[in-house]
């Protein structure tokens, strides 16, 4: 009689899609020593079953391999509660009163720093759903707190991607900012609001998705500190564990601070996601550096899979091409990121930048880029160093022609998507604001599909849950008018899982790893609230983990 390796933990009962390539079903499910030990039907999974075995009944829940965020900014939702929130304050009034709180348990002349008016995580409507429909100024904040110096922040502005950003101040904060009548806006993008005398208001717009006032004028506020970071790592990682999603991919890079915050609580024990980040370099005072030998001194550590293990590793760097005053002037709060992350100075004029790619390509390193224009300089480099076989990115896509899609491909280029701001949000204006003849083009997860590209799909952290992404990807339903945008190119309820799992490991270079429930992989999986391949469209969003697990220990129980 065979002896079958007894194994940790059973999950029986249930449907076990396994995103293999046969996209087969199972009953049960069998983890050993943090890997699946068999999948299968419920009795045969049960000849692993020993003394020490626990077995977990699904009750016919779904089960799913964990899902893998491909462009997660995980970090952020962690910071969301380091400052104390206006949500809720419908009125000016209510804020001054949520102001005056705050000052009766701070010292005379000691900062009070807020979150931004409105309620998160968008901030729509605003100031029009203010009962005044107007914004809180100085005169407003003084009234509430006369003995302190208060500063209301903006929001990061891809939370909700339309324009301004808003951030208010009292007269207090404004003389330690050093704002006065005279004072002129450090960038076109700025606007300092005024009263009818010409005085500061205490109301700054800005018409920049990235927060650039506060990381200038208003520095000596209170930021994030590193211990901030560390502490809300576990918060960030439980947020996204609470709808399956068990690895992240960051390739909007990470600065020195977010990676030491990384370390820090590895250190600790307490990394529960699988984190797979991208070097985010800070070229100030290297405006001469010699590329090609700074990137071979980089080789070791960033090229292929890069340095680190299963549950934190670096590889890759990300660029853009050109470098911006409003840029350049954030990055003077370095290492101090914000909300960022990343080093605001990681732009290149394109000769540098080609440069710098042609120099990873020699050495294996992955490039990541996030705005269309890289396509171009990716296959201008390819030109001079075959790129194909290593797996550059292009994130974040909005618009691409069959063209774009077929250079793409044969570029062998991994795609991240961004469907929470192009379909959900965005997509129905962008027709006419790219002239397109029809909507086709609109993040054209179809015709990718159809090309042979490899695409995962993002939450970009707005918000955390991955199953928007996955039924944007189906149902394309845009939020504004309810109808859907570039329908033909929806995908499968099963391609989309695809993207959510496999081609998301093939983004970290992990799909023999990861991305499915087979012997073997790490046994990271998600009993679902529903199940994604049979339940209503409408619901699709709405579900959540009723427990995840990462390497078979549970991270997340409902």
């Amino acid at each position: 009689m065979t002896d079958f390796p007894h194994a940790d933990t059973i999950l029986t009962g249930g449907r076990i899609i396994t995103c293999d390539a046969r996209f087969s079903t199972a009953e049960a499910v069998a983890i050993r020593d943090g890997r699946f030990l068999a999948v299968g039907d419920a009795a045969m999974v049960a000849r692993h079953r020993g003394p020490l075995t626990e077995v977990r009944d699904l009750a016919g829940a779904a089960v799913m391999p964990g899902l893998i965020d491909g462009h997660a900014h995980m970090d952020r939702e962690g910071l969301k509660d380091v400052f104390p929130t206006l949500s809720g304050c419908r009125s000016v009034a209510a804020i001054r009163a949520r102001i005056r709180e705050l000052a009766r348990r701070a010292k005379p002349g000691e900062w009070i720093v807020t979150m931004p008016v409105g309620e998160p995580p968008y901030y729509f409507d605003l100031p029009d759903s203010l009962e005044e429909r107007r914004w809180p100024t100085r005169e407003d904040l003084d009234e509430a707190a006369p003995d302190n110096p208060v500063y209301i922040r903006p929001i990061w502005g891809y939370w909700r991607h339309t324009l301004p950003l808003v951030s208010i101040a009292n007269s207090r904060a404004l003389a330690l900012a050093g704002i006065g009548r005279g004072t002129r806006p450090p960038v076109g993008s700025v606007e300092i609001g005024r009263d009818a005398r010409g005085e500061p208001n205490g109301i700054f717009v800005e018409n920049g998705f990235v927060p650039l006032v506060e990381l200038t004028w208003f520095r000596q506020a209170p930021g994030f500190t590193v211990a901030q970071r560390v502490a809300g790592l576990p918060r960030a990682m439980a947020a996204y564990h609470a709808f399956g999603t068990t690895s992240v991919y960051e390739e909007h890079g990470v600065a020195g601070e977010l990676l030491r915050a990384y370390r820090q609580v590895q250190d600790m024990g307490r990394l529960t996601m699988r984190s797979h980040l991208v070097f985010s370099p800070d070229w100030r005072g290297q405006a001469e550096a010699d590329l090609g030998k700074l990137v071979e001194g980089w080789a070791h550590w960033l090229s292929g899979r890069g340095l680190g293990d299963d549950m934190l590793r670096m590889s890759g760097i990300i660029t853009e091409i050109g470098r911006t005053e409003d840029n350049a002037l954030r990055a003077e709060a370095a290492p101090y990121t914000g909300w960022a992350g990343f080093n605001y100075d990681f732009g290149l004029e394109r000769g540098r930048a080609k440069e710098l790619l042609v120099a990873c390509a020699r050495n294996g390193i992955r490039a990541i880029g996030i705005w269309p224009n890289m396509l171009d300089l990716y296959a201008e480099v390819n030109e001079i160093v075959p790129i194909r076989d290593l797996r550059w990115v292009l994130g974040h896509i909005s618009v691409l022609t069959r063209e774009q899609v077929s250079r793409i491909r044969d570029l062998g280029l991994v795609i991240t998507t961004h469907t929470n701001r192009y379909v959900y949000k965005e997509g129905h204006l962008l027709k006419e604001r790219w002239k397109l003849p029809d909507e086709d083009a609109i993040s054209p997860l179809r015709w990718l599909d159809e090309a042979g590209v490899r695409f995962s799909l993002a939450t970009d952290n707005v918000p955390v849950s991955l199953w928007h992404p996955v039924w944007q990807a189906v149902s394309r339903t845009n939020l504004h008018t309810q109808r859907p945008v570039g329908e033909a190119q929806a995908l499968s309820r099963e391609r989309a899982l695809r993207a959510a799992t496999q081609d998301g490991a093939f983004l970290t270079m992990d799909e023999d790893r990861k991305g499915s429930i087979e012997a073997g992989k790490l046994a990271d999986l998600a009993v679902l609230s529903d199940d994604p391949l049979t339940c209503e469209l409408a619901a699709l969003p709405m579900i959540e983990a009723k427990l995840t697990m990462v390497g078979g220990r549970v991270v997340h129980r409902a």
